[in-house]
């Protein structure tokens, strides 16, 4: 089991400590960040670590840990090169971005190269649709890719160097941009940089300004006022407001209406249908019968549909949906849920 730097467990210290005392497993979430950081990926002894730390169990733990793609369960590479193909990105390109990625380092979804440099996967979205195809080292981006470019990045990456991202400070290993996503400022020299929109991202406010286009009442040169000035403007107006307001008059009473029956309301147990309940605990009025009045047909609750209903629904969906054949990773084996079915068949 890997042990833990006497920094790591003094850093672990001071991100519960950011938390109130009944609240520390609010921390777990920077703690995997401060794990992985250390090893590269949350390992079993982080997992276990981090249970230790905030007094869970390693199945809290590991359940976190498991949800979020940006925990690694298994070594990762120094450099982790995500090439979008979602919608966007993969009608301009994204696909042969990541195809060719692939082939060149020999690897594919989630797998490392040799030398333990790259690790590659595909990214269902980086958000940056309007610079499209885009791709990410280690959550910095480059924008408008295209295959030669994505293979400069790489073996510029392999060789030792750092390529400038298009947007953002230069690049970092993934060991210490996790330092920085568990909080801790990176202190290395051009760390952090300055940068504003890029041309496509503001393309729709140019074309507003072209044609005069505004939020009506919008007056771009009235000043922001602070949380405190708002706060308080509110309260003065919901004054005012209150204070206009007439008295409420008095409302008069209103007779209970008849209902054309004394049958007493039936109170429905939970455990039934939406339409079993609504027939008995209807109001009965005169054109509605009662509930346990002669003639009258309550629904009851039909049997669960049986399992080999389900196989039949579920084939024929498989069927009329053919995986695409992109390369992507494939989605639940169907071999895998044919044995789990019989399974739970087998222990009824």
């Amino acid at each position: 089991m890997s042990v833990f730097t006497e920094e790591t467990r003094a850093r672990a210290r001071e991100i519960i400590a950011r938390y109130p005392a009944d609240r520390s497993r609010s921390a777990l979430l920077p703690l995997l960040h401060l794990v992985q950081s250390e090893e590269g990926y949350v390992s079993p002894a982080g997992v276990e670590f981090c249970a230790e730390v905030l007094g869970l169990n390693k199945a809290q733990v590991g359940a976190v840990a498991t949800f979020y793609t940006m925990y690694k369960r298994r070594p990762t590479g120094d450099y982790l090169v995500s090439v979008c193909t979602n919608t966007m990105c993969n009608v301009l390109g994204g696909q042969d971005v990541y195809d060719t990625l692939a082939e060149h380092l020999g690897v594919g979804h989630d797998e490392t190269t040799t030398d333990g440099k790259i690790t590659l996967e595909h990214a269902e979205c980086l958000a940056a649709c309007d610079y499209g195809p885009v791709m990410t080292v280690n959550y910095d981006f480059f924008d408008g890719v295209d295959p030669q470019t994505a293979l400069g990045v790489v073996e510029e990456l392999r060789s030792g160097g750092r390529p400038t991202p298009t947007r953002g400070a230069r690049l970092c290993t993934l060991k210490e941009m996790s330092v920085q996503l568990a909080g801790f400022a990176d202190e290395r020299e051009g760390a952090v940089a300055d940068g504003g929109p890029g041309e496509p991202t503001l393309r729709g406010l140019r074309l507003a300004q072209q044609h005069g286009i505004s939020v009506p009442g919008f007056d771009p040169n009235t000043p922001i006022r602070s949380k405190a000035e708002a706060d308080k403007a509110a309260a003065e107006a919901k004054a005012r407001a209150e204070a206009a307001k007439p008295a409420p008059a008095p409302e008069p009473a209103t007779p209970k209406a008849a209902t054309g029956s004394t049958a007493p309301d039936v109170k429905a147990p939970d455990d039934k249908s939406p339409e079993v309940r609504a027939a008995e605990t209807r109001q009965p009025d005169a054109k509605t019968a009662v509930p346990d009045s002669p003639g009258t047909k309550v629904p009851v609750d039909g049997a669960p549909p049986a399992p080999r209903d389900a196989r039949a629904a579920e084939a024929e969906g498989v069927a009329t949906n053919v995986p695409a054949g992109d390369g992507k990773p494939a989605g639940d084996d169907a071999a895998a849920q044919e044995r789990s079915l019989k399974e739970a068949e087998a222990n009824k």
